[in-house]
């Protein structure tokens, strides 16, 4: 099939809008997730008025979404917990290793909203959008394969 020079510009400016959008959405993504987890943490350091208040309280909530670990082990997720947010909150605003980043975040989100689901229910972790935010992660791994924007 022919293609005028026409025809082909526009093919090239509809993937140039595609590409943006694509760049946008990523951008979108990665500063929405690394703000969720950023003021997570504040949240459990008392930066907020509402929320946790204190790391002691948040060690409280750790433990009852984790009902079902064994109470030796509730530090640790905190803590650990703590420390993965604030590690991928910080490689999501700055753009390093986009995909293991972006993938770490998914995984982290999903484990949450399992725990969740087994501690309160599945209505827990559907109105706080943690799937929703662990598929946006998930998206964020496809869109900066190898070729796509970072």
């Amino acid at each position: 099939m022919n293609q005028t020079p026409d025809a082909s510009s526009g093919l090239a400016a509809g993937r140039l809008r595609a590409l943006s959008w694509d760049r946008i959405a990523v951008l979108y993504a990665r500063v929405a997730l690394a703000a969720a987890f950023l003021s997570g943490i504040a949240s459990r350091f008392g930066l907020y008025k509402d929320g946790y208040g204190n790391f002691a309280n948040f060690m409280r909530y750790t433990a009852e979404v984790n009902s079902f670990m064994p109470a030796f082990t509730i530090p640790f997720l905190a803590w650990a917990a703590t420390a993965a947010e604030l590690f991928f909150g910080i490689a999501l605003l700055l753009g390093v290793w986009p995909r293991g980043i972006a993938m770490g975040s998914a995984l982290l989100l999903a484990l949450f909203g399992i725990a969740m689901a087994i501690s309160f229910g599945i209505k827990s972790p559907l109105d706080y959008s943690v799937f929703s935010a662990s598929s946006a992660a998930l998206l964020l791994v496809a869109l900066t394969g190898r070729s796509g924007p970072e």
